[in-house]
């Protein structure tokens, strides 16, 4: 879907969806793709601990924990109510240049909007443009609700390079995931819808589709 490249170093890449899409596991193998590169991974987790994301995910056959005890992977698990979006930012900025990422991991940014309104957490997301200036990569995922599917937290959708969209659609008696690259700047990219699944043994994707099928 991407002309078999990948995002750009350094670019913003938001994944949104409704619960129990996927936002997360794919964040998990964004992650993963990471240290197998040896490279450093920040894991930024606003709604569940290190240990739930690691039990989680090895439900779907990966395991994160090897790469925690590498030195390549780090969590930082805080809720979005712990303090101010100010101290939020201070934290993120020092975690950063400490660990030096190649990576950053924001999940889920819509939890942040619990402790602000929505202009100053998109004024925050904005500030955190240092992450281009030190080609760092980053992955955020967006909650959304069922009639709100291409909205997102702030508006924020206008300050990402790509833009993920996963979708849970009936089909025959069952619910079936695609996801839809919305747009990649600077890159040519599919306009058709994916299916895919998330099994025992990771993500398994399903055929293309015409995005009007």
């Amino acid at each position: 879907m991407l002309e078999g490249q990948g995002y750009y170093r350094g670019s913003s890449v938001l994944v949104s969806g409704t619960a129990g899409t996927g936002k997360s596991s794919l964040a998990a193998y964004f992650a993963d793709a990471t240290c197998r590169r040896g490279e450093r991974c920040l894991y930024l987790a606003f709604e569940e601990s290190q240990a739930q994301i690691i039990r989680n995910m090895r439900s779907i056959g990966l395991d994160l924990e090897p790469w925690v005890k590498k030195g390549l992977l780090k969590f930082h698990a805080a809720r979005s109510t712990l303090y101010g979006l100010e101290m939020h930012l201070a934290v993120i900025h020092k975690l950063t240049n400490e660990f030096q990422p190649t990576t950053v991991i924001m999940d889920p940014i819509t939890n942040l909007s619990i402790v602000a309104d929505e202009s100053e957490v998109k004024a925050v997301m904005m500030r955190l443009d240092f992450f281009k200036n030190k080609q760092i990569t980053t992955l955020f995922t967006n909650l959304t609700h069922p009639g709100e599917l291409e909205t997102t937290t702030s508006g924020i959708s206008s300050l990402m390079d790509s833009w993920l969209l996963l979708l849970s659609v009936e089909s025959n008696g069952e619910r079936n995931r695609i996801f839809h690259l919305l747009k990649s700047r600077g890159m040519a990219h599919s306009a058709r819808v994916r299916g895919f699944g998330i099994t025992r043994h990771g993500i398994v994707l399903g055929d293309e589709k015409t995005s009007d099928q």
